[in-house]
């Protein structure tokens, strides 16, 4: 017996599953039964307001703001050309000082 006036029907067009534990997204708003409910299984369209990730320069270490519509890289090989704080003789500079602090420093016994 089914008692449709219970939970809620999944939103995702192939499905429309009755389920009477529905849940909401937290993007879009929808209503989608377990197996829809991420973002990429029901293709959301307002995931970008919480699906936020942001690119980090592998070689400064510092996070990159990409804006929406901007593919990653290309925005991260542009701060690299232009805005990283990178140094690679600074690098070098400090790994010998640590090689230098290993010479000086003496084991006891």
């Amino acid at each position: 017996m089914e008692l449709p006036w219970l939970g809620e029907h999944c939103s995702e067009r192939s499905c429309k599953q009755l389920d009477f534990l529905p849940l909401k997204c937290d993007a879009c708003g929808e209503v989608f039964c377990k197996d829809h409910i991420r973002y990429d299984d029901h293709k959301c369209s307002s995931a970008y307001k919480k699906n936020v990730q942001v690119p980090v320069c592998p070689l400064c270490h510092t996070p990159i703001p990409v804006q929406k519509g901007e593919i990653p890289d290309i925005v991260v090989g542009a701060h690299i050309d232009k805005d990283c704080k990178y140094n690679p003789a600074q690098q070098k500079q400090k790994v010998q000082i640590v090689e230098d602090l290993h010479i000086w420093i003496k084991p006891l016994f």
